[in-house]
C-alpha cells in the first residue's frame, strides 16, 4: 500500500513537471531560459535537500 501512495504521489509530480514544462516553452525565448534556470536550482535543491544530514565533508 505504501509502494501505491508514493506511486501516485510521483505521478502528481510528473504531471506538476509536464505541466510546467509546456508553460515554460510557450514563453518567448528569453523568458524561457530563465525559466529553465530557475526550474533546474528548484530541482537541485529538492534533490539535494534528500541527502542525509552531515553527508556533505
Amino acid at each position: 500500500m505504501t509502494d501505491e501512495s508514493s506511486e501516485v504521489g510521483g505521478e502528481a509530480l510528473e504531471g506538476e513537471l509536464l505541466t510546467r514544462l509546456r508553460v515554460i516553452e510557450d514563453q518567448p525565448l528569453a523568458a524561457r531560459s530563465t525559466a529553465y534556470v530557475q526550474l533546474h536550482d528548484e530541482l537541485r535543491s529538492r534533490l539535494e535537500g534528500g541527502d542525509a544530514p552531515g553527508s556533505r565533508a
